[in-house]
C-alpha cells in the first residue's frame, strides 16, 4: 500500500472540506512528484476531488450554508466550464497545462492577500 498517496489524499480532502475547494493545489503536484504526466495528474486530480467535493458539499447543504439562488447558477456555469476545460486537456501541452495551473495558483493567492 502507498501511504504516501495515503497521507496525500487525505491532505486533498482536509484541504477540499476546510476551503471548499483547492484540493487540486495538492493533488496535482502529488501525482506529478508520483511520476504522472501533467495531463494525467490533472485529470486524476480532478476524478479523486469529484467524491471529496460530493461529501464536503453534502456537509454544507446539510447545515445551510449554501444558497440556493447562488448554488444552481453557479452551478450550471461550473457544469459548462467543466466541460469544455475537460475537452480542450487533450489538446494541451502538459507544459503549457502546468503553465497555467501555476499562473492560476499565484492570481488566486495575491487575490486573496489583497483587500
Amino acid at each position: 500500500m502507498n501511504f504516501k498517496a495515503i497521507l496525500g489524499g487525505a491532505a486533498v480532502g482536509i484541504a477540499n472540506g476546510l476551503f471548499g475547494g483547492g484540493g487540486g493545489m495538492i493533488a496535482v503536484p502529488l501525482l506529478e512528484g508520483m511520476g504522472r504526466p501533467a495531463h494525467i495528474a490533472h485529470a486524476t486530480a480532478l476524478s479523486v476531488i469529484l467524491p471529496a467535493s460530493a461529501v464536503s458539499a453534502a456537509v454544507y447543504l446539510f447545515e445551510g450554508a449554501v444558497p440556493l439562488a447562488v448554488l444552481i447558477p453557479v452551478s450550471l456555469g461550473v457544469l459548462g466550464g467543466g466541460l469544455l476545460g475537460a475537452r480542450l486537456l487533450p489538446h494541451v501541452s502538459g507544459r503549457a497545462v502546468s503553465f497555467l495551473f501555476a499562473a492560476l495558483m499565484l492570481a488566486a493567492g495575491i487575490r486573496m492577500l489583497l483587500p
